[in-house]
């Protein structure tokens, strides 16, 4: 995320705020209490979208760790097709003794 997304992101947000503190007053709720049911629905949202952020992180699921997770991927996949087949013998075979000795 660029760092304009991010400030569009906080703008965005804070016009909403402002939006319900408008739409609480239009309602018929006075000034105080629209102001204060507004930040109870800023906070809630807050805290609703870090609960999902952890998840998101515990569960590696965030763009760097998928990113990282295809290059790695992707650079052995490339790898392995440029190892010519007497090589590729090679590795095979000690992935084989390798099997047998973890057993």
């Amino acid at each position: 995320m660029r760092r304009i997304d991010a400030i569009g992101i906080a703008l965005g947000v804070f016009a909403a705020a402002g939006l319900v503190y408008v739409l609480l007053q239009i309602a018929g709720l006075d000034s105080l209490s629209a102001g204060i049911w507004s930040q109870v629905f800023l906070v809630g949202g807050l805290i609703g979208w870090l609960v999902t952020y952890i998840f998101r992180v515990v569960g590696h699921k965030m763009t760097y760790h998928q990113q990282r997770q295809d290059y790695e991927e992707t650079f052995l996949q490339k790898r392995l097709e440029s190892l010519t087949p007497e090589e590729l013998a090679k590795l095979q075979a000690e992935i084989e003794q390798e099997q047998k000795q973890e057993v």
